[in-house]
């Protein structure tokens, strides 16, 4: 999709590298959720999200109100993949925000997703939170968000 968006608008778009969506996410706070550390009730849709999709379906964007950022949905309703591929830690990593492919046992047949789903318990949603996908699979709680390059 990203190159087919980049082709149609002569722009270069592309996935988020994990350090972009964690930043992005995070919206300049430090804590669990862009909103606080606690999960509340009608901050996200997930399993005991206090919502009234929990754990049912996902909804449409801007259900829930935006960081300070301006983004909606940064926590809950689907996962979003990053650039990155799985690296079990953080060791290593780069420090200037770029994407960690498979330098240093990257496996790229996994990337990294970041932002919890539908489906998961509030834990799975804080903005620290990572997880990993295989490439070749789909389901209904896996999405995505795309960055421009200016």
């Amino acid at each position: 999709y990203v190159q087919w968006l980049s082709k149609q608008t002569g722009k270069k778009y592309r996935l988020p590298t994990e350090a972009e969506w964690e930043y992005a996410a995070r919206a300049g706070t430090h804590t669990r959720y862009w909103w606080g550390d606690d999960i509340g009730e009608n901050n996200a849709v997930c399993d005991n999200c206090g919502s009234q999709w929990n754990k049912r379906q996902t909804v449409p964007v801007g259900s829930f109100k935006a960081n300070a950022f301006g983004l909606h949905d940064t926590a809950g309703n689907v996962w979003e993949w990053t650039q990155d591929c799985w690296h079990d830690n953080y060791g290593k990593a780069p420090v200037d925000g770029s994407a960690w492919l498979n330098k240093d046992g990257g496996d790229c047949s996994r990337r990294v997703v970041r932002g919890g789903s539908w489906i998961l318990e509030p834990r799975s949603l804080r903005s620290a939170y990572r997880g990993w996908r295989y490439t070749d699979v789909a389901n209904d709680n896996q999405g995505f968000r795309i960055a421009r390059d200016f």
